[in-house]
């Protein structure tokens, strides 16, 4: 199998979430010569952009897209290390969690993946994430984005809560906040106060990139 070849299927059966043969070819391209970002930009990040895609269109539902997650998320496990090895130089720092009162993780976990395979290092506090959490995780962590996800209606409320808690502790103006879930709606992400708000995990990295360096943008000027 040439280059071409390897991404080629790697990406099939990423899509497919053949996760088993996604880590054999995942060692197979390193044995190549193929460079980590290589495998990550040319494959791994296209096939779940593309699952993303076909989730949307309806082609695929969640089961499809969390098999194709772990599949990646299986590669990225040896990548990780690689890419730090060769001083890819991490876009930014990114706290993430579920709302308190809200279990649900698989489109959290999918968008930790794709920021992950973009380069952003990754602070993942879990489901059920009290506001309180939150504020202790910037002050350790010092992130350049929060994000708040939920699934529910009933738990979107807590994206206010968690920004009245930063507004509190003093934290609000030091940290991007962006919030997103099955229920969010761009509106609704204006209306409690947020920075960002993105609809699906390969915008969500596009927004958490553009908010940076905006951010920075303006912190030179």
């Amino acid at each position: 199998m040439n280059r071409d070849e390897l991404l080629k299927v790697l990406y099939d059966e990423t899509l497919v979430g053949n996760a088993p043969r996604v880590l054999e070819l995942t060692n197979e391209g390193l044995g190549m010569g193929l460079g980590p970002e290589e495998l990550l930009f040319d494959s791994l990040i296209p096939s779940l952009e593309e699952v993303g895609a076909r989730f949307e269109r309806g082609d695929f539902f969640v089961p499809e897209m969390l098999i194709a997650g772990k599949a990646m998320s299986g590669a990225l496990e040896i990548l990780r290390p690689l890419l730090a090895e060769t001083g890819a130089e991490s876009v930014g720092t990114f706290v993430m969690g579920t709302v308190k009162g809200d279990v649900h993780d698989i489109g959290k976990n999918l968008v930790n993946i794709m920021l992950e395979g973009a380069g952003f290092h990754v602070i993942d506090l879990g489901v059920q994430v009290s506001p309180e959490k939150f504020v202790a995780a910037i002050e350790e962590h010092q992130p350049d984005i929060v994000g708040f996800s939920a699934f529910l209606t009933t738990t979107m409320p807590m994206f206010k809560a968690n920004i009245n808690a930063l507004e509190k502790a003093g934290l609000r103006k030091k940290v991007i906040v962006m919030v997103g879930g099955a229920p969010v709606t761009q509106e609704y992400a204006d209306a409690v106060g947020a920075d960002g708000y993105a609809a699906d995990a390969s915008a969500a990295v596009a927004r958490a990139k553009d908010l940076i360096a905006r951010r920075r943008a303006a912190s030179v000027a």
